[in-house]
């Protein structure tokens, strides 16, 4: 519980605050920069119309999370409006490029409290639209197993196998009781209130739209560098992504899973198309994806240094 408390009261500094933002997108902005040559390389070879479609695909999975996010915090009593909810979750988010996998949590709790949303329950929702992602993830990964081997996830095999056990997590009496637990180890209070099965299915049905968006996005890229067209090679990038993101969310000691996810994905998709332009798409994927977040990022700074919109705070239910 100390060392909980000690972080939180850390990032509660002003001068902590800015110097944590600062780091987070130095660290985003080095994982475009280290890539820039091979992203002009893919850009090059790819159309305008691929390379925008990406883009398109991948603002919609971003927003699809941050959708998933917002209906679990309002099951929790704090509904968002739209532009605080971007301001909240998109700064927040930078976070993920920080070594450590649990400060996108602490910064969406800290900016959650400029809305009066208390910190406990700004954690519960963050730590439960993440956990909905990893066990949404692994099933629909699961779910496009006969369209891959599994032994081409390596160490990781038992990720998609372990997925039906995992689905059981979602079930709201069984995760309500779960993040009570982990709060009493904490010494925090348990939630006020239960999640709900329309708060849960509603965040479990963003997130697995979520899914499909980035698959969606590999495959337009993957195709357009030679990866063959059809159901088939869809479902590998959607399940691939899948998998792949569930691994790189796991290896928490590198930022937002880097190194992980790519070596996972092309794990999966070798056997489809030739190495080089699978290398090309999966790098070209991660920089669509740094470069929305930080876009999501900015976006909400600029909405939290308007005008602060204040959100009820509802009663408990009976």
């Amino acid at each position: 519980m100390s060392v909980v408390r000690r972080v939180l009261g850390a990032v509660r500094n002003p001068v902590v605050k800015w110097l944590f933002l600062a780091v987070a997108v130095g660290l985003a902005v080095y994982a475009v920069w280290a890539t820039w040559d091979d992203l002009v390389d893919a850009a090059g070879r790819l159309s305008p119309g691929t390379v925008g479609a990406a883009v398109a695909l991948t603002i919609a999975y971003v927003g699809c999370t941050l959708l998933a996010w917002r209906a679990v915090l309002a099951d929790l009593g704090s509904p968002l409006p739209g532009r605080a909810a971007v301001a909240v979750f998109g700064m927040s988010q930078i976070g993920k490029y920080v070594p450590g996998g649990v400060w996108n949590v602490v910064a969406a709790a800290e900016l959650g409290a400029t809305h009066r949303i208390p910190r406990r329950r700004s954690l519960a929702a963050m730590a439960v639209a993440v956990l909905i992602s990893v066990v949404s993830g692994t099933v629909v990964g699961a779910a496009c197993l006969p369209f891959f081997s599994v032994s081409s996830l390596g160490a990781w095999s038992w990720v998609a196998v372990v997925a039906p056990v995992l689905a059981v997590l979602l079930l709201p009496p069984v995760l309500t009781r779960i993040v009570d637990v982990a709060f009493r180890v904490i010494r925090r209070e348990p939630l006020e209130q239960p999640l709900t099965w329309r708060g849960l299915g509603a965040a479990a049905l963003w997130s697995v739209v979520g899914w499909l968006l980035a698959g969606a996005q590999v495959w337009v890229l993957a195709t357009d560098l030679g990866l063959e067209r059809g159901p088939r090679s869809f479902a590998l990038a959607v399940g691939g992504y899948a998998l792949a993101w569930v691994v790189g969310f796991l290896v928490i000691l590198v930022p937002a899973g880097a190194g992980a996810r790519e070596g996972v994905l092309i794990a999966v998709m070798g056997a489809a198309m030739p190495h080089p332009e699978l290398l090309l798409t999966v790098l070209l994927s991660r920089v669509l994806m740094t470069l929305v977040d930080l876009g999501l990022a900015g976006l909400g700074a600029v909405f939290a240094g308007g005008r602060r919109h204040t959100v009820p705070v509802t009663e408990p239910r009976p």
